[in-house]
């Protein structure tokens, strides 16, 4: 990004938060069943009025500091206005791998066919064999219309779409486009990429892409997600070119090195820490034992923090080359890349007991709207004390029906745009 004044770059954790994506919970989740929640990596059916609720009371705190928040539901809407979106769109999404060949030109046709509020609807709650009949389709000269049963989906739910942290990771002047572990989060992926290539406060914007480098929608294929996988809850630029990448149960070291030298080739960044952390659902994502509270301050969850091995990639003497130095700590290497003695270290709060049942309700995964100011979820108590008694303001939210998919304040926001620090 060369503008003086960019619509879009996130060069930190902490600068004041000034444009964000967010995703508001709707039908998508009203599919969450006792059986296929789990397949659909929540661990339990949600309460979607009360969701609705507490994401609408988070987006407003937001709103009030002076954040611009966009929900994700209306720029897809709105990038899929034209005709040629559409046709992207659905390429991509409705396949022979997706609905299956038999099935595939009447589906198509017939979502081609819908108008943008509800394709944009079917794309992030999906759509099942009855509500395609409805429509005046069909599917019993096909295999997937005759098996199984009308609450069946052709086209999958994407619940997870209101962690908007992963599909996407804004890092410095430039977006990577998340190729993600689990089969239930695949598209995802491609409903933000739709919006960065269509809708028009992106297309009038310069920024760069660091995966893949080539066309938002051309360079994605989906089959491969899972090989070489990335999620945005592991990627956090933390300044002064600067990058951490947790190496974690849905994120690879493959993806690590491909991302570092995108980035450096680039000249986006010098130095990419890779987090090697034991793979557990608890902490999924690097963000779910890690995060900044201020310029010199984060948040841990300290059993699992210490035992990452944390290791500085930076550009090597040939082209491409990658040189790998493994760091004494993560919280050394941290400290070193942004310029303090030593880091300010809040641990997650309460004894031993307290304190697994606080990670697991991400109590470390706070979101910060400016130095020392964030949103954390109000039952944990004992680690939002803490962090407040050193001297960070904590916003309080009740996050009960939101976190049933393992996320906080940090997985539910995509950043856009932040101040330099």
């Amino acid at each position: 990004m060369t503008d003086a004044k960019p619509s879009f770059w996130v060069g930190s954790e902490i600068g004041r938060l000034r444009r964000v994506l967010v995703h508001r919970p709707g039908l998508e989740l009203r599919r969450l069943t006792p059986k296929n929640h789990d397949d659909l990596l929540f661990d339990d059916v949600i309460w979607v009025r009360r969701a609705r609720e507490q994401h609408d009371e988070f987006v407003q705190i937001m709103r009030d500091r002076g954040v611009e928040v966009h929900l994700l539901g209306d720029l897809l809407q709105e990038a899929l206005a034209t005709e040629d979106a559409r046709r992207h769109v659905l390429g991509l999404v409705v396949t022979e791998h997706t609905v299956g060949p038999g099935a595939l030109p009447d589906v198509r046709a017939a979502l081609a066919e819908e108008s943008p509020q509800d394709l944009a609807q079917h794309l992030i709650a999906g759509i099942t064999k009855a509500e395609l009949r409805t429509r005046g389709m069909d599917l019993s000269h096909t295999l997937t219309g005759r098996a199984g049963h009308d609450h069946d989906f052709v086209l999958r739910p994407l619940p997870n779409t209101m962690y908007t942290r992963d599909s996407s990771s804004w890092i410095y002047g430039g977006v990577s486009l998340n190729p993600m572990f689990w089969s239930a989060r695949h598209l995802e992926v491609i409903n933000v990429a739709t919006i960065y290539k269509f809708h028009p406060m992106f297309k009038q914007a310069r920024f760069r892409l660091w995966y893949p480098a080539i066309d938002p929608l051309g360079g994605l294929e989906t089959r491969s997600f899972g090989q070489s996988s990335l999620e945005g809850g592991d990627v956090m630029p933390i300044g002064d070119g600067t990058v951490l990448v947790g190496l974690s149960e849905r994120t690879t070291a493959r993806m690590a090195e491909l991302l570092a030298q995108s980035l450096f080739r680039n000249g986006a960044a010098d130095r990419v820490i890779a987090c090697s952390m034991t793979k557990d659902r608890a902490h999924m994502h690097l963000d779910t034992v890690f995060t900044f509270l201020d310029r010199d301050a984060v948040t841990i969850y300290p059993e699992v923090v210490h035992q990452i091995q944390a290791f500085s990639l930076r550009p090597g003497d040939a082209e491409g080359e990658l040189d790998v130095t493994q760091e004494p700590s993560l919280l050394e290497a941290v400290a070193d890349a942004v310029g303090v003695k030593r880091l300010r270290v809040i641990t997650t709060g309460g004894d031993d007991t307290q304190a697994m049942r606080e990670q697991w309700d991400d109590a470390n995964n706070v979101v910060a709207i400016e130095p020392g100011v964030v949103i954390s979820y109000a039952r944990n108590e004992h680690t939002n004390a803490k962090i407040r008694e050193a001297g960070v303001e904590v916003i309080p939210i009740d996050g009960s029906e939101l976190g049933k998919g393992r996320g906080g304040g940090h997985c539910m926001t995509c950043p856009l745009l932040r101040d330099p620090v």
